[in-house]
């Protein structure tokens, strides 16, 4: 007989969802992530469609991950070291709701981890948190052409400024907790 292993959904939003999905696949314990759109009120939304911001949707990951190697609140660790959690509807040039700080619970054992670790975090900023703490609406995956964006784009200028230097940052920050150890 195999070895069943157990895994666990988050689903994040912290401004753009390419920069989200290429640092959380560094991670060990990540088995997939996938970018998509949560939190609005139009169901099966477009990437065009919430770009315009009226869709209320946020741009957000799915991550598969095995609470063994990473747990829920080292998911989190990760999150608010990646994002600016203090700017409301902004994350860098990229400005609109869809780019909002937000974290969507699976449950309520998710729910009191992101509590603890907000109420830890918030005072290592200068400015307070802005995170929506919000029940896991409908999830909708995003179009084919953003999975593995980065990965299969890492030469666009969005990429070279803006992603790449999310993913050094949990490369040097978070090095034992890499999917391949350096």
């Amino acid at each position: 007989m195999g070895v069943t292993t157990i895994t666990e959904t988050a689903t994040l939003g912290g401004g753009c969802f390419w920069c989200l999905e290429a640092a959380f696949k560094e991670l060990r314990g990540v088995s997939q992530v996938t970018s998509g759109y949560a939190g609005g009120h139009r169901p099966n939304p477009t990437y065009e469609q919430v770009c315009m911001g009226t869709t209320g949707h946020a741009e957000v990951v799915q991550i598969r991950f095995d609470p063994a190697l990473l747990s829920y609140r080292e998911l989190l660790a990760v999150f608010f070291a990646i994002h600016d959690p203090t700017t409301l509807n902004r994350q860098g040039h990229d400005s609109g709701s869809q780019y909002r700080s937000v974290i969507f619970y699976h449950d309520e054992a998710q729910r009191e981890v992101a509590e603890a670790v907000m109420a830890e975090v918030a005072p290592l900023w200068d400015d307070p948190l802005v995170t929506e703490l919000l029940p896991l609406p409908t999830f909708y995956p995003a179009e084919s052409y953003h999975h593995n964006y980065f990965a299969n784009n890492p030469a666009q200028p969005y990429c070279q400024l803006v992603v790449a230097p999310k993913v050094a940052k949990v490369r040097q920050r978070f090095a034992a907790k890499l999917r391949h150890a350096r």
